[in-house]
This record gives structure tokens, C-alpha cells and sequence, in this order.
């Protein structure tokens, strides 16, 4: 078992460190009967194979005061569901990629693409029934496809949607995440519960399996089919996503926090954060006419107020009433793959 683990470990370092410009192998069309919403032409082995990256089925967490295996930078990714805050480390989820996970009876999968930086959560359902989801060895543009364990189809991450099977042009139940650096989420949520290193594999955590492939601009293992040179190939930026197309955020236009509202693609929107932590909600016509501005208090977990003294989570939830905004469809993600998925992203500029 330990050879098998050790041989495993190898085999990731070896496929993610083995090439700094490659298009990686035709996938095995074979293994996966059936059409396919993106071209097959463009679906990469990513070398594991199925499940070669395993999911954590059986996540452990501990209290926010026993993650000493947490820097103040290493980034995380947050979710609050039933007044519970859990996070996510990357340097977790590096390794594993997917985190089949719950809340109470709220049953979800928390996924993250380290070779896009995307991260999502969705609700662990396919055709109405629980299930789980496991990592396929297979990507597009650079970008993770899932598998659900009830049909065996495949989910592009990216896409959100599922590309191929049984349950072919389905799309997942989103739920509301922030990505931001522990410092960060431990000051808002100093509660929170926190995925473990513990898992029950043998990673060196703390040590990326990519090498320098996070901030190195002109490192790819996969090369996408576009690439875009408005924006450094690795920048972290914060994208909304609508229908096909998507509008850029770029976190130093939030130094010192700001509270933006802005009309896309027909839609009006909060955009509101700082340069650690953003995140956007759809304003409906109850608060369309509303002013809101930047205010942080981590005492009381708030990062905005309105004009009427309401302050509000990151969440959109206000603190002191059960009023809640309407989460954005969103994503934190490396900018070479907004520009992959969603070409030509209007990037937002400061007035």
C-alpha cells in the first residue's frame, strides 16, 4: 500500500513538472462512449488517470486555532452555510482537487482547479439524487472534468456543465464561495472549521505538486486554445460570468476596499471587496436604488453597509436581519483561463 501511495505521488510530480509548454496526450476516447459538448480533439489525459488524483470523501477538520499548518498567505477557499464557516487550503486541495463534502443535511462538492485557480461548490446531486464526485485525469483547457459517481458522465469545471454522458448539457446547483488568504478569512470567521491535512494520504502538503507553475507567467503543462496578453497569464482576478461571456475585476482596483455598482451585460451588480477578498451579487429592484460603501469590522464578521445602517457578511447576508443579497455567478481564476473560456472579457477600468 505505501509503494502504491509513493508510486502515485511520483506519478503526479512527473506528469505536472515534466513539460513547461505541452499539450499533454489526446485523451483516451475510448474510455468514455458517447457525444461530447466540447471537441474531443481538445480533451487532454492529464496522466493520473481516473481518480489518480483522489477526492477526499471523508473530509477531517479542525478549529481555526489548531491550523498551525496555515500561513497568514496561503490562500483558502470560504464557504458559510447555516451560520458554519469551513475553509478549504489550498495547499490541500492542490493534491486533491475535489472535496466531497456537508453542512448539516446540505450535501455538496467543493472542487478547485489548480491549473486555472478556479474554484466552485455544488450541490452533490445528479438526476435529483446524492451523489459524489471524483476527479476524471481528464481536461480541457487546462481546466478539470469531474465525474459523478451515479452515471459516470463528465463535468467540465469550468464550463459548468456536464459535457458528456448519461446527463449530457445538465448544469450544477452553484453555491456561494470566497477565495482569500487565511488571514483574511480567520479575521471574519475566527470560528471557522478548517480542512485538515490530515486526510488520510500521504502528501507532502505545503508543497505545491506544480512546482512554480502559480506565478510563473510563461509556465503551462496544458496550453489553452486562447490566449489572451491584455493581463499577465497568472494574475488572480475576480470574473463575473453571464451567459456565455464575463467582465474582469482585478484586485489592486480594490486597495483599501471598495463597494462598486455596475450595469452587465443587461444585469445590475455589487461588486464589493478589498484587495484580499471580493465578491459580487445580481441587485434585484429591492435594492437597486440602494447606496452601499465599504466597511470592514471584523468584530462583527461585516465587510459593507448600506444607507439605511444595515452592514452586510461577504456573503451578502445582512448582520442584523434575515435579509440576504443575491449571490453573482463568479469565479476567482487565473486570467489566461477567463480568457480561454469567455473570450475577450471586458476588463473593468477605474473612473
Amino acid at each position: 500500500m505505501k509503494k502504491h501511495v509513493l508510486n502515485l505521488c511520483l506519478l503526479l510530480i512527473i506528469t505536472s513538472c515534466s513539460s513547461n509548454d505541452s499539450n499533454g496526450n489526446e485523451s483516451q476516447q475510448n474510455q468514455n462512449s458517447g457525444p461530447w459538448l466540447i471537441p474531443v480533439s481538445e480533451i487532454r489525459d492529464g496522466g493520473p488517470g481516473k481518480d489518480g488524483i483522489p477526492s477526499i470523501d471523508a473530509p477531517n477538520f479542525v478549529a481555526a486555532v489548531d491550523a498551525s499548518f496555515l500561513n497568514d498567505n496561503d490562500l483558502v477557499i470560504g464557504i458559510v452555510k447555516n451560520n458554519e464557516a469551513k475553509a478549504y487550503p489550498h495547499i490541500v486541495m492542490d493534491w486533491h482537487e475535489v472535496t466531497n463534502d456537508n453542512i448539516g443535511d446540505d450535501f455538496f462538492s467543493l472542487n478547485y482547479c489548480p491549473l486555472t485557480g478556479t474554484a466552485f461548490a455544488w450541490e452533490s446531486k445528479t438526476n435529483g439524487v446524492r451523489s459524489t464526485f471524483g476527479v476524471s485525469g481528464l481536461l480541457y483547457d487546462a481546466n478539470l472534468i469531474m465525474y459523478d459517481r451515479n452515471t459516470d458522465s463528465n463535468w467540465s469545471q469550468f464550463r459548468l456543465e456536464c459535457v458528456n454522458g448519461q446527463l449530457i448539457g445538465d448544469k450544477p446547483t452553484l453555491l456561494n464561495v470566497v477565495e482569500t488568504d487565511w488571514k483574511t478569512w480567520k479575521s471574519l470567521y475566527p470560528e471557522t472549521k478548517v480542512l485538515n491535512t490530515q486526510t488520510g494520504f500521504s502528501r507532502t502538503y505545503g508543497t505545491s505538486p506544480y512546482g512554480d507553475y502559480s506565478t510563473n507567467n510563461n509556465r503551462f503543462i496544458f496550453r489553452p486554445a486562447i490566449i489572451n496578453s491584455a493581463l499577465p497569464n497568472k494574475d488572480r482576478v475576480y470574473a463575473i460570468l453571464d451567459n456565455g461571456i464575463s467582465k474582469v475585476y482585478q484586485f489592486s482596483d480594490f486597495n483599501n476596499g471598495k463597494a462598486i455598482k455596475e450595469t452587465f451585460n443587461g444585469k445590475n451588480y455589487l461588486i464589493v471587496g478589498n484587495e484580499n477578498i471580493i465578491n459580487a451579487f445580481e441587485l434585484t429592484s429591492e435594492y437597486l436604488n440602494s447606496t452601499f460603501t465599504y466597511e470592514l469590522n471584523e468584530s462583527e464578521g461585516s465587510i459593507f453597509k448600506d444607507d439605511t445602517g444595515n452592514t452586510w457578511s461577504i456573503f451578502g447576508k445582512a448582520i442584523s436581519s434575515t435579509q440576504t443579497l443575491q449571490a453573482s455567478k463568479s469565479v476567482v481564476s487565473y486570467w489566461f483561463a477567463i480568457a480561454a473560456f469567455y473570450p475577450d472579457p471586458e476588463i473593468y477600468t477605474i473612473p
